[in-house]
């Protein structure tokens, strides 16, 4: 089959398409033919290399996928199917109980193993889940992650009610685009930083009720403030980490809750804790999500109540030039790598 592999850590020329030997599943996986993966920005540190995390390469990245049951015990060949980007022990007390996110060998595809950026992969049978009909391949390959991270950050963690106000930073990302949705579909006010005025104009079209540029609005926190009658926000949903970490927790009112699930800006923050319990905030991590939340989720793509953003395609010999772009962040949603652009 043909593949990208990362063999060694480095820039764009260290992810090359190659031939490979097809994967072989064990007893209780399946193999499946993938028609359409999504990047995530997972995928750039698999190729970067990340510090204090080691990943097995060679190794084939990806987690966002979405194809075709060639064979596997129990399951019907020519199933369409999107895959759960991550897998778990399916035996512990975590597991068991509908958290396997928790799992102590909780792993992520492309992350611990070889992930989809290829024409087939072996998943345990666990991570399938029926491919909303209604969803081209791309669409389908553009959700699962995203919108899982997004589903878990608002509603398990942040608890999302009607009427509460969101804070969503960096809103043209995957996870922040979903979160929009989410936190609309919850009957949330949502205030939106972005970078760059088209992207607030797309967050203003999604439902914002305000979107502030952060690459000219430089007291974006001081705007929040005053735009919510000098309150705050009731919730902050971030992955940009180090350099909107002091003005978010400036942004939540008594009682807020910041959800953080990454730090492309960096992780190295300082918190002055007085504010922090002075004002009974909360700070909350968040990792991926269940894969029950996942078929929660699907449901409501399914009734076309969220809608997975590609926001451009790209055939497996253009990978290179797709991590390029989503590497540049000139994009809103998700870039989607299709291995049959026919």
């Amino acid at each position: 089959m043909r593949a990208a592999i990362i063999r060694a850590h480095g820039g764009l020329d260290a992810i090359n398409i190659e031939s490979v030997d097809d994967p072989k599943r064990a007893p209780g996986e399946v193999l499946v033919r993938v028609k359409a993966l999504a990047l995530n920005h997972m995928d750039l540190w698999a190729r970067k290399g990340l510090p204090g995390f080691k990943f097995p390469l060679p190794l084939i990245p990806g987690c966002d996928m979405a194809g075709v049951v060639v064979e596997g015990e129990g399951v019907t060949p020519g199933t369409e199917v999107i895959i759960a980007p991550g897998y778990s022990c399916g035996r512990c007390e975590v597991c068991n109980s509908g958290r396997d996110n928790l799992c102590k060998r909780y792993g992520i595809f492309g992350e611990h193993r070889n992930g989809g950026c290829a024409e087939l992969v072996v998943v345990p049978r666990e991570n399938l889940v029926p491919k909303p009909a209604r969803l081209s391949w791309a669409e389908a390959a553009a959700y699962p992650l995203t919108f899982l991270t997004a589903w878990h950050m608002l509603v398990a963690r942040a608890n999302i009610r009607p009427g509460q106000t969101v804070l969503i930073h960096a809103a043209g990302s995957g996870v922040s685009s979903a979160a929009l949705q989410i936190a609309r579909l919850h009957g949330a006010q949502i205030f939106a930083t972005a970078g760059g005025a088209d992207k607030c104009a797309r967050a203003l079209s999604m439902g914002a009720e305000a979107a502030y540029d952060t690459r000219t609005d430089v007291d974006w926190s001081k705007a929040v403030f005053e735009a919510t009658g000098k309150v705050g926000v009731d919730v902050v949903i971030d992955h940009v980490g180090k350099a909107f970490f002091e003005g978010s927790i400036r942004a939540l009112r008594p009682g807020g809750s910041f959800v953080t699930c990454g730090a492309t800006s960096g992780s190295d923050v300082s918190v002055e804790l007085r504010r922090v319990f002075f004002k009974n905030l909360s700070i909350l991590g968040s990792t991926m999500g269940s894969r029950g939340e996942l078929f929660e989720l699907t449901r409501l793509v399914a009734d076309g109540r969220l809608e997975p953003m590609v926001d451009r395609t790209f055939p497996l010999e253009a990978i290179r030039e797709a991590h390029a772009a989503l590497e540049g962040r000139d994009v809103f949603g998700k870039i989607v790598v299709l291995m049959d652009p026919d």
